[in-house]
């Protein structure tokens, strides 16, 4: 299987900055791609970044200027620097990755735990 582990959530202050991070481990032959999703009570989760393998960045509009998603293939991680925090990023925030475990399975998503992100007005 694939793990992956969320770190950096916290509480802030609107207009300050947090940086996500999250680690991919176990059986994984190939990532494809790595993201960000969050999710508040009573709606759906939410595309927030992704990044391919080849560096190819998409951003939700909502976030576009202030938060860049990041990674570093040869530890199979990616980050996310939040900035510019507003109170309605409040909400979960979920690592995803993309990922074949074998050279002959297909591609499937593997979701974290995820963090949690306060900002306060």
């Amino acid at each position: 299987q694939v793990q992956l582990v969320e770190s950096g959530g916290g509480l802030v202050q609107a207009g300050g900055s947090l940086r996500l991070s999250c680690a991919a481990s176990g059986r994984i032959f190939r990532i494809n791609a790595m993201g960000w999703y969050r999710q508040v009570p009573g709606k759906q989760r939410e595309l927030v970044a992704t990044i391919t393998s080849g560096g190819r960045t998409n951003y939700a509009d909502s976030v576009k200027g202030r938060f860049t998603a990041s990674s570093d293939s040869a530890k199979n991680m990616v980050y996310l620097q939040m900035n510019s925090l507003k109170p309605e990023d409040t909400a979960v925030y979920y690592c995803n990755a993309n990922a074949n475990r074998a050279i002959y399975y297909s591609p499937a998503d593997y979701w974290g735990q995820g963090t949690q992100v306060t900002v306060s007005s």
